[in-house]
């Protein structure tokens, strides 16, 4: 039987869905196998974090001299976005962005897999993450299923970072390793062109979460209307916005309320001028990317 062509839900620039089910992705970006990168030497593999869930990440390791191997190096929990409906771990995109501060920082990253809506409606995004971050805990006592994490990563250096809806789940990731002991020393979160809701409800954000109301009074969408904010789990956090970017709001109004919250941490706060939307993942070779690269990089290192 031949596919149905009669638009049911439309929601460019990201996607349409058909009358007998069929969800169009008006967004695709190339995956890319795990490999050792041409440049910088980061290796990467995959891992299977829930067979049942189907889920996935990326690992990506440094450059290392096996005669002198370093010692144990920070780790980059990476959550890309995608406005929950698109992106992978495993494209193009996210390797262009995590080998070069890999490389140059040196930390190992693990890019986070996650079931995408509407095929898999929220809150499952936020369930795959945090199932994630459980895994890469069952390696605390330097017994866990990966050898390279085991080897190489520091359980005490670990930061929480995401772009676009990714941002937003790593929010809730750090709200919900406070409230749950993960036995990770998670000393920082980057939250880049941040994703969270508006008092007026947004109408693919009802279509991707149907139990929410896609606004501003859903904890998980908006950190104000969560009773455990207080909570989250790191003590320092950099928020980076971009001056065109339609979404800059949703971050200045993020920093706004951790500073009248109870939560008692430091907030470095970057603009970048003449910018738009995730501009270091459609040019990450840019003078402003690297420029970002080099802030994210100093905060890594940080005592």
């Amino acid at each position: 039987m031949p596919s149905s062509t009669e638009i049911a839900h439309d929601f460019p620039p990201f996607f349409r869905v058909y009358t007998d089910g069929r969800v169009e992705r008006l967004v695709t970006i190339p995956h890319l196998p795990p490999s050792t990168d041409p440049v910088t030497g980061v290796q990467s593999k995959d891992v299977v974090i829930s067979t049942k869930l189907g889920i996935k990440s990326r690992i990506f390791l440094p450059k290392i001299n096996p005669a002198n191997p370093p010692q144990k190096l920070p780790l980059i929990i990476y959550v890309h976005g995608g406005a929950f409906c698109f992106g992978s771990p495993l494209n193009v995109a996210t390797q262009s962005f995590l080998a070069p501060l890999v490389s140059q920082t040196p930390a190992v990253a693990i890019a986070v897999g996650y079931r995408l809506a509407p095929e898999h409606p929220l809150p499952a995004a936020y369930h795959d993450c945090w199932a994630t971050l459980q895994w890469i805990a069952s390696h605390v006592s330097g017994a866990g299923t990966d050898q390279w994490i085991n080897d190489y990563v520091d359980m005490g250096r670990v930061f929480l970072m995401g772009d676009s809806a990714g941002a937003n789940l790593v929010h809730y990731l750090a709200v919900q390793a406070g409230v749950n002991r993960t036995g990770l020393g998670i000393r920082g979160l980057m939250l880049l062109h941040p994703y969270f809701s508006e008092k007026v409800p947004d109408k693919m954000i009802r279509y991707l979460y149907p139990g929410s109301s896609g606004s501003n009074d859903d904890p998980k969408l908006n950190p104000a209307s969560d009773p455990d904010l207080e909570k989250l789990c790191s003590s320092r956090v950099l928020i980076a916005v971009a001056e065109n970017d339609s979404l800059k709001k949703r971050g200045v109004e993020y920093n706004e309320t951790l500073k009248k919250s109870k939560w008692k941490g430091t907030i470095e706060f970057v603009e970048n001028e003449d910018e738009d939307h995730c501009f270091f993942l459609m040019n990450p070779s840019s003078e402003k990317a690297k420029g970002l690269y080099q802030i994210l990089i100093s905060f890594i290192k940080q005592k």
